[in-house]
């Protein structure tokens, strides 16, 4: 069993595991969320994030933190002591529902993979569709040659 924490600043992380727990309630049990206010630092981000695992210490812990390099991920980084941690930077609700649609079962870096590809797959550019070049009949023509019914 794996537990997935979301460590991303304020209201971030809260605002990802609600997207979690109405995609996936099932799951929801298995996120939990950590809100870094904007004057944190590093050791206390990861002070905090340690108690929380420690609520579930018989779990793997996937961390997903917003963005490489900044607080949140920093203290995230000092985690990695722990052999039974990972963390991926950079998350998204794609990443994020790909971990979890697979469910927590799965090994640890099972479910890194998982996320990362739920990531970068999740990421696309948006185009209008292109017309069909279908021809138009006029609406007076609808019933045209059907006045034998």
């Amino acid at each position: 069993m794996t537990n997935v924490l979301i460590i991303a600043h304020a209201p971030l992380a809260s605002a990802l595991k609600a997207v979690a727990q109405h995609a996936y309630p099932d799951c929801a049990a298995d996120v939990q969320a950590m809100d870094v206010p904007g004057d944190a630092n590093e050791e206390q981000v990861a002070e905090t994030a340690r108690q929380l695992i420690s609520t579930r210490a018989d779990a793997d812990t996937l961390v997903l933190t917003d963005v490489f390099g900044a607080t949140p991920c920093r203290g995230a980084a000092l985690l990695l002591g722990d052999p039974r941690v990972r963390v991926v930077a950079g998350v998204n609700v794609p990443m994020l529902w790909r971990t979890l649609c697979y469910g927590t079962k799965e090994s640890l870096d099972a479910l890194v993979a998982r996320a990362v590809a739920g990531a970068t797959q999740g990421v696309m550019p948006v185009t209008a569709s292109p017309p069909q070049n279908q021809a138009l009949r006029p609406a007076s023509h609808d019933q045209t040659g059907r006045h034998d019914q």
